[in-house]
């Protein structure tokens, strides 16, 4: 039987209810979403960034800023298609739908991208 480490079961766990809830709200909100939504993303986020351990800091940080730059230009780019063309499906915008999944995807990585490049940066200056 295989022994597996629990050094980051709370970030992994944080995580992915973090992906869950927002996916969540990114399909079943629309335009106005509760603040305290956000408020329990960024938290998550806060939380993630703090569990990520300094051996994978680096992979972390490469996905996560991937992540968030990919999120931020498919916002813009479902914002301007949505904006030329209005499509939808069985009534539904796909456009508004999937730019509301990225921005709260943006909610949950943007703390834990913060958190870790300052925990990087502490743990280079160290002497």
């Amino acid at each position: 039987m295989a022994i597996k480490a629990q050094e980051n079961s709370i970030g992994a766990w944080a995580f992915l209810a973090g992906i869950i809830l927002a996916v969540i709200v990114g399909i079943f909100t629309g335009n106005y979403t509760n603040p305290i939504v956000f408020s329990i993303l960024m938290v998550l986020g806060l939380v993630v960034g703090y569990f990520v351990v300094e051996k994978d800091s680096k992979t972390f940080l490469f996905a996560s800023a991937s992540t968030v730059l990919a999120s931020f230009a498919g916002i813009q780019g479902f914002a301007t298609n949505v904006a030329l063309r209005g499509i939808a499906v069985s009534g539904v915008e796909v456009g508004k739908m999937t730019a509301s999944v990225l921005g709260a995807l943006l909610f949950l990585f943007v703390p834990a991208t913060i958190v870790v490049a300052i925990k990087t940066v502490f743990s280079i200056a160290k002497i």
